[in-house]
């Protein structure tokens, strides 16, 4: 099984900025995690980190008038918020911004700047080490240097827009979240190696879909009901392909991305079992492998627009 990823909410009053500090030296930098929650001096609305080392956090905090320290993640940063001007100095290089929707901020690893942010900010980060980026640039063959550029409030909206599409990444069942979250990263790592480094980088095309053989084992693997790991690692390992690879021949075959296919099974089981069986909403919500209730019946509205005790009343 690969394991879970670490959540942490408002609401957690264990989450203070001191439950990220790792025993790294200055020398080497501090994970993103721990850097920002430093510097921002609150904990984040949600974040989620996983055994890859990369990580996506959603934050609401203060003007802020300090000093990122050099960190061992690149950070790329999207926003939420009121327009707003903002000034970010490197040595003796000044620049100055507008945070908005539809722009980027990109923090290279082991880089440090001070910023100077008169306004509060909503802003969705993702924390990126490079070994991860590397890998989507191996499996991409992308043949380019890889060097992530700083960017200060750079207009993207294709990035932004992915970016923030992440504070809603999570629907409390762990192989949907999984799934979601390592296509989305990988998704964002391809779009800033052909858009941030420097040198366009050219993605070779998809050269067909997978195997009838190994669709079927794939979709086997998507459907077991057991505790058999469903992340996009397994998935491509068992299909003896890398995960940028294995993606893109998934959806060429079936014209959906694996956590797309999931998401729509998991929804035909759930009108299923609604229609077809007396079990409770809670009963469902757990056979179907999700936290709550309310979880379940929060992602089925997101799908549906009704909730399943509505949905089940209207459909008997």
């Amino acid at each position: 099984m690969v394991p879970s990823p670490m959540l942490f909410t408002s609401k957690d009053a264990s989450a203070t900025p001191e439950t990220y500090e790792r025993n790294l030296s200055m020398q080497d930098g501090r994970p993103a995690d721990a850097e920002m929650a430093r510097v921002l001096g609150t904990t984040p609305i949600r974040m989620v980190l996983d055994s890859s080392g990369a990580g996506i956090a959603h934050w609401k905090h203060d003007p802020l008038h300090g000093v990122v320290e050099p960190m061992t993640h690149h950070v790329i940063m999207s926003y939420n918020c009121a327009v707003q001007r903002m000034e970010r100095r490197s040595g003796k290089s000044v620049v100055t911004g507008t945070f908005r929707p539809g722009v980027v901020t990109i923090i290279p690893e082991g880089s440090s700047s001070r910023w100077d942010i008169p306004k509060p900010v909503d802003v969705v980060q993702l924390y990126l080490p490079h070994a991860s980026l590397m890998r989507v640039a191996d499996e991409a063959d992308i043949a380019t240097q890889v060097n992530l550029l700083e960017r200060t409030a750079q207009p993207d909206p294709v990035t932004s827009r992915l970016l923030l599409s992440a504070a809603d990444c999570l629907v409390g069942n762990e192989a949907l979240d999984t799934l979601f979250r390592q296509q989305l990263i990988d998704l964002l790592s391809t779009r800033l190696l052909a858009a941030h480094t420097g040198v366009p980088a050219a993605i070779q095309p998809v050269k067909g879909g997978l195997a009838p053989k190994i669709l079927h084992r794939s979709i086997e693997r998507l459907r077991s009901d057991s505790d058999v790991d469903v992340s996009l690692t397994a998935l491509a390992s068992d299909a003896g392909l890398s995960r940028f690879h294995f993606c893109r021949a998934f959806k060429e075959s079936t014209g959906l991305s694996p956590h797309a296919w999931l998401r729509q099974h998991r929804l035909e089981q759930a009108t299923d079992m609604l229609r077809n069986t007396d079990a409770s909403i809670m009963s469902i919500a757990t056979t179907l492998g999700y936290a709550s209730q309310t979880a379940f019946a929060a992602a089925f509205r997101k799908l549906t627009g009704e909730t399943p005790s509505d949905w089940r009343q209207r459909m008997r």
